[in-house]
C-alpha cells in the first residue's frame, strides 16, 4: 500500500498566520492542531500518512515542541545551516525531489512558491499531490498546478485544524454562504 507523505513547513504557516491573519505572534491555542492534519491526510486519501515536520534548529532544538510532535505521530526533521540558508525550504525541496523516485503520494503544507519547481514534476498522473494552505495566501504559482490535478485544501475550512474561527476575509463560494454568519 502506498503512503501519503505530509510535509509541513511550520515556519511558513506560523508566519502567515501571525503576519497576515492575526497581525501578531499567534498564541499556542491559535495555532493549527497538527494531529488533525495528519488525520485529515489519512482520511482524505484512505491510506497511512507519514508526517514530516521540518524545523530550523540552527539556534537550538525546541525539545518540548519536538516531543509534542513525536507524541502526535510526526517525525521531526531538525535542520541547521547558516543565516543565509533557508534550511527548511532546502530540505523540503530535496524531499520532494526524492519522492519522484517513489510511488507515494505527497501533501505539502505551505504557501511558499519556492516549492513550485520541485512539486510540479510530481503531478504526473500516477500519484496524488496535494497542498494545504490558506487559499488567499498561497503562492499564485500553485493555481495552474491545481488545474493540472494537484488537490488543494484550505488549512482552516477543509482540515478543521483550528479550535476557533480565524479572522479571515475570504471569498465564499455561494454554495457555502450562510447568512447567519453575518447576522
Amino acid at each position: 500500500m502506498a503512503t501519503s507523505y505530509l510535509l509541513v513547513d511550520g515556519e511558513n504557516i506560523d508566519a502567515t498566520l501571525g503576519n497576515s491573519i492575526l497581525g501578531r505572534r499567534p498564541h499556542p491555542d491559535e495555532r493549527p492542531r497538527w494531529d488533525r492534519l495528519l488525520t485529515f491526510t489519512q482520511d482524505t486519501w484512505g491510506q497511512p500518512a507519514k508526517g514530516l515536520f521540518f524545523l530550523n534548529a540552527s539556534s537550538g532544538l525546541p525539545m518540548a515542541f519536538v516531543q509534542a510532535l513525536r507524541a502526535l505521530g510526526y517525525t521531526p526533521v531538525p535542520l541547521s545551516g547558516t543565516a543565509e540558508e533557508k534550511v527548511v525550504d532546502i530540505a523540503i525541496q530535496r524531499t520532494l525531489d526524492a519522492l519522484l523516485e517513489r510511488d507515494d503520494d505527497v501533501m505539502l503544507v505551505s504557501h511558499d512558491g519556492d516549492f513550485l519547481e520541485s512539486i510540479e514534476p510530481l503531478i504526473d498522473g500516477s500519484r496524488r499531490v496535494g497542498l494545504i494552505a490558506f487559499e488567499e495566501f498561497r503562492n499564485s504559482g500553485f493555481t495552474p498546478l491545481v488545474a493540472r490535478g494537484m488537490e488543494f485544501f484550505d488549512l482552516e475550512h477543509d482540515t478543521l485544524a483550528f479550535n476557533a474561527p480565524l479572522p479571515r476575509l475570504r471569498i465564499i463560494p455561494i454554495d457555502e454562504f450562510d447568512p447567519q454568519q453575518f447576522l
